[in-house]
């Protein structure tokens, strides 16, 4: 198990102009070859944006990228028409594809964090797909079949164990709250990394709510 501190993330953004992003892997101009992806996933960035700011318009292409708001809300515009506000409890789900442009703004009054995960899909090319579930409920899996992974949402009580689901790779970032991964320590914005994520076992030491990959053996 690998474990990574909150204030090990590269900070990136903007940060005079209300956008404050901190990296958990390699990204953009800050080139570390040995941290650039676990499994499938090559980005776990906690974003904060002030209110009236965002990311203009920009492309991407063969990557698969899910969206959890933890405050305020997310306004989600792409080149394939959506449009729409994501909120704390919704997953998003954006499957670029061969290529396809988004903007992502806080169009509130109130400041907005949320967590974006970045999977490489098994196959590039194809066409993009849009997808977005309300409100999802406490431990229900949500799978992403491009990239060969799954999400589980976790919210747990003080004291309440859980098990990581089994997988060739497993990522355990910690939302909010505090928990133990196998003896260690996390709080907000840590992550272990588990290369047999059947052998992690968690305890919240508070209440916590935790997004969990789990990546079969066949991803990248």
């Amino acid at each position: 198990m690998d474990v990574r501190r909150a204030d090990e993330r590269y900070r990136g953004g903007d940060p005079d102009a209300g956008i404050d992003t901190r990296h958990a892997f390699s990204f953009g101009s800050h080139y570390d070859p040995g941290n650039l992806r676990f499994g499938a996933l090559i980005a776990c960035n906690e974003e904060r944006l002030a209110p009236g700011t965002g990311f203009g318009e920009h492309p991407h292409s063969h990557t698969e990228i899910v969206t959890w708001v933890v405050e305020g809300e997310l306004t989600h515009r792409d080149s394939e028409g959506n449009e729409v506000t994501v909120r704390p409890g919704d997953v998003q789900r954006l499957s670029a594809a061969a290529g396809v442009r988004h903007t992502e703004r806080n169009d509130a009054d109130v400041p907005l964090t949320f967590v974006q995960m970045w999977l490489t899909p098994l196959e590039p090319g194809g066409d993009p797909s849009y997808e977005i579930v309300r409100s999802v409920a406490d431990s229900t899996p949500y799978a992403l079949p491009r990239a060969g992974a799954t999400l589980h949402v976790r919210r747990l009580t003080e004291g309440e164990r859980t098990a990581a689901p089994t997988g060739s790779h497993g990522y355990v970032h910690v939302v909010r709250g505090e928990v133990s991964v196998n003896g260690e320590r996390l709080g907000p914005g840590d992550a272990a990394r588990v290369a047999d994520a059947g052998d992690a076992r968690v305890l919240a030491l508070t209440a916590a709510e935790l997004l969990v990959w789990e990546m079969r053996a066949g991803t990248p």
